[in-house]
């Protein structure tokens, strides 16, 4: 399977090119430094883009694949609304080069409390991160809600203990323990037919 990784030098995102070329895949990592991406195989070729705000520039990255996982988000909390925009415009190159699923990664405040969530977690936790964290929460939400009204691009949200069933459709053992602890959400449609 040929696979774009867009965010592919930030943790989730490195941790996705080196899984997905164990598992057999090609991959297309796309970064704006790819220094920051001590990963070297045959099967993976890094594509350096200025940035994730044009469409037409991400065309020759995702031209091709079969899918695209996108790990993309502000680095820091001064960086601003990255993800809905970058996915906004990977949509857009998607649309173009007639790729059809993508696999996004999230944060679980953006959604409903997990089912089996404690209460400390449920009252306290959840409730204070999604209050400090509030503009990057915000970003993700809009990210999510570009998702389903762009074209054939169909997905369907689950929450981070229901991720990694998923993306073993690509190949990809997402740990359960780590999803857990980065709160990460999982939005994603069927990769594999």
């Amino acid at each position: 399977m040929n696979i774009t990784v867009f965010g592919a030098t930030g943790g989730v995102g490195k941790e996705l090119v080196a899984q997905a070329l164990t598992h057999g895949h090609t991959v297309t990592a796309v970064a704006r430094d790819p220094n920051r991406l001590p990963i070297s195989d045959p099967a993976l070729t890094v594509l350096t883009v200025a940035g994730l705000q044009e469409p037409d520039a991400l065309y020759s990255a995702v031209r091709g694949s079969d899918a695209v996982l996108s790990a993309v988000g502000p680095r820091g909390r001064s960086d601003g609304p990255v993800a809905s925009s970058s996915t906004r415009s990977i949509l857009s190159a998607m649309h173009a080069a007639q790729v059809e699923r993508i696999v996004v990664v999230s944060a679980a405040p953006v959604g409903p409390v997990p089912a089996g969530e404690g209460l400390i977690n449920r009252w306290l936790v959840l409730p204070l991160i999604s209050r400090l964290l509030r503009s990057a929460y915000r970003d993700l939400a809009e990210m999510e809600a570009a998702l389903p009204v762009r074209g054939r691009v169909n997905l369907v949200a689950l929450l981070d203990k229901q991720c990694g069933q998923h993306a073993q459709q690509l190949g990809i053992v997402l740990d359960q323990q780590q999803a857990r602890r980065r709160r990460f959400r999982c939005v994603h449609d069927a990769i594999v037919p």
